[in-house]
């Protein structure tokens, strides 16, 4: 490309939503220029390392319905769930022959979701949280023996306690999506630049334009940053702090393996989400006997040089243990590594950023970016293609990125919430304490550490169980220690300012009726 070149739309970030926000505004849009910026090998990129289901219920918790933000979610999500077969068919239209019939024949019949006996207290409340759901909103399912799930293998003395066939949700192979969207974009005529960018350009207060790494520079109206758990270091010393929540790296680790004889579930066999974790999944792939395996999660506040040996041997343990024994014959044909963003309140900031006009971010999407990818397009689309405010969706108001954080419990309820999921992971991993003590002790220990860690802030919080053990109670990794906490106050105490109007001036006059 040219030195400086000029573009409408500048998309920083070439994983499922950078790449989706650009084919939605050029299909709809067709006139106006638009670039995507990315390496091709998008190193650490979680769209190129996900499952790629297609789980809306899949991923409720007890948490799902308790909070306003929660529930923009979930509707969010369910909304996703009915829009994925069109946005499908619409990328096969384009796509290359081979990849359009993987996209059209590989979304696997529906989801397993197992209770394995090995599961703690709060993958059982889960469970629980997701067969009220489906209830509660008319979704098919059916309560099914397990014994009967093809391709459901574990160990007898692991055997699930109970299982739900969902058949509204699958999986999509994320690779050939990326394809078919990239397929998509040029049909579109917009512009894919292969490098890195450096820096967004910001002049008299508004973003103007991304200055890339090869030193050329793309002006442009409006730039989307979609880089992941990266995307705010473009803005880091741009806003004002504590505007936006700060980021974190959820590194997950999966395998792509192939069997060595038939037989493999051509569902998804999933659990439900797990004590400060995803849930582990096997998802079916295009090809002969090939699966997807997956996933771990460890949370960090910089971004790791790579996955850790100790989470790789707890996913095969857990997974040829509880889903299915024949994986441990079966070839790695390809270990895959991706980092999640993961906003320090769990919750997404989707949308423009008042304080720096011509910015808009899509990011900080956890777990649900692939499958929430279709929706969250169509709701940027909308802002850039008509920047007045009539007619949003009011779903996303809540997740706008310049924002205070978002806290579903009281510090109170997070502290015995951080407790009971360090317990329940112990249990997960087969710590096992004797019948002649109890737990009591430990869990004493763990909450006093986690209320020490409360007694610290110098503003109300109430931090997400992964986030406060990953990176505060026990703080194991290079990334974590004393430094944290400290961030995390300068963090809260500038949010404090940003967000939080100034006490009014009890000598002021009010101008309401004219009295002091």
């Amino acid at each position: 490309m040219a030195l400086e070149s000029v573009v409408d739309v500048a998309v920083v970030g070439n994983g499922v939503l950078g790449l989706s926000v650009a084919v939605e505004v050029a299909r709809r849009a067709p006139r106006l220029r638009v670039a995507v910026i990315g390496p091709t090998d998008r190193e650490g990129a979680a769209t190129a390392a996900a499952g790629a289901m297609n789980n809306c219920f899949g991923e409720v918790t007890t948490h799902t319905g308790r909070h306003p933000a929660s529930r923009a979610k979930f509707a969010i999500a369910r909304e996703a769930l009915a829009a994925w077969p069109a946005w499908r068919d619409m990328l096969a239209d384009t796509a290359e022959p081979e990849t359009a019939a993987a996209l059209t024949g590989s979304r696997s019949a529906g989801t397993f979701i197992i209770l394995s006996s090995a599961s703690g207290h709060i993958a059982e409340d889960n469970f629980e949280a997701i067969s009220r759901a489906l209830v509660q909103h008319h979704q098919p399912h059916q309560d099914v023996d397990p014994s009967v799930i093809e391709g459901l293998n574990p160990q007898r003395h692991l055997r699930p306690l109970r299982a739900l066939h969902l058949p509204g949700e699958g999986a999509i192979d994320a690779r050939r999506v990326l394809s078919a969207l990239e397929t998509a974009a040029r049909v579109r005529d917009v512009q894919l630049v292969p490098t890195t960018a450096h820096c967004l350009t910001v002049r008299s207060g508004s973003v103007r334009g991304v200055r890339l790494a090869d030193g050329g520079t793309l002006t442009a109206g409006t730039v989307v940053v979609a880089a992941g758990s990266m995307s705010l270091a473009f803005i880091d010393g741009v806003l004002p702090p504590g505007a936006v929540p700060p980021m974190f790296h959820g590194t997950g680790l999966a395998a792509i393996a192939r069997r060595p004889h038939r037989g493999g579930a051509p569902d998804v066999i999933r659990t439900p989400n797990r004590a400060a974790s995803c849930g582990m999944h096997v998802v079916p792939l295009p090809g002969p006997d090939r699966q997807y395996i997956g996933a771990t999660s460890v949370i960090t506040a910089h971004p790791p040089v790579g996955p850790e040996l100790g989470t790789a041997a707890d996913l095969l343990q857990t997974v040829c243990t509880q889903i299915d024994q024949d994986i441990y014959s079966a070839r790695v044909e390809r270990w895959l590594c991706g980092r999640r963003p993961i906003p320090l309140d769990c919750f997404p900031l989707i949308g423009p950023v008042p304080s720096l006009p011509g910015l808009i971010l899509a990011t900080g999407t956890y777990r649900d970016g692939f499958h929430c990818s279709p929706v969250i397009a169509r709701h940027l689309a909308d802002i850039i293609l008509d920047p007045g405010p009539a007619g949003r969706d009011t779903d996303f108001d809540c997740l706008r990125p310049e924002r205070p954080p978002i806290w579903t419990m009281t510090p109170r309820q997070a502290v015995t919430e951080t407790v009971r999921h360090y317990l329940d992971a112990l249990d997960e991993h087969g710590h096992r304490i004797p019948p002649v003590l109890t737990e009591e002790p430990l869990a004493d220990s763990l909450h006093r550490r986690t209320q020490q860690l409360y007694e610290q802030l110098r503003q109300p919080a109430a931090l997400p169980p992964e986030i406060a053990l990953s990176e505060f109670v026990l703080p194991s990794r290079d990334a974590a220690g004393p430094g944290q906490l400290t961030q995390l106050n300068d963090y809260l105490d500038a949010a404090r300012r940003h967000h939080v109007p100034a006490e009014p001036d009890p000598t002021a006059m009010s101008c309401s009726d004219g009295r002091p």
